[in-house]
């Protein structure tokens, strides 16, 4: 009879009894695992010498804005952030190939991945 008059009460009972508080997901939380997402790929850009490592932060960065554009869309209730992470991740997926293509290029003529020794444009 409880359940029936009061659905919800129960349900947050349940809940509580288990040891779980309901909470929210904010806005906020968002922005701090974006901000979180963008500092470790921009250290790794700046620490790593191996050139695929340092494109997949430059790509962790990227992540980390759309993320935080998502976010914002959402929360503000509007399209306008989804339409633009759409064309976030198209040039994405294009600098992928173009990137990773670059990477495999060098790696024939060089034959090493590490940035010190591609830093001379000459062979």
């Amino acid at each position: 009879m409880n359940f029936i008059l009061a659905p919800k009460l129960c349900m947050l009972r349940t809940v509580l009894a288990v040891g779980q508080l309901p909470s929210e997901v904010g806005l906020n939380h968002y922005l701090l695992l974006s901000a979180l997402l963008f500092a470790i790929g921009f250290f790794g850009v700046l620490l790593r010498r191996n050139t695929l490592v340092v494109y997949m932060c430059l790509e962790l960065m990227l992540s980390a804005s759309t993320l935080a554009a998502v976010a914002f869309s959402h929360f503000n209730g509007s399209m306008d952030g989804d339409i633009f992470v759409f064309f976030i991740i198209t040039v994405a997926a294009a600098e992928v190939a173009v990137g990773l293509a670059i990477i495999v290029a060098l790696f024939r003529l060089r034959r090493t991945v590490q940035l010190e020794e591609l830093s001379a444009l000459r062979h």
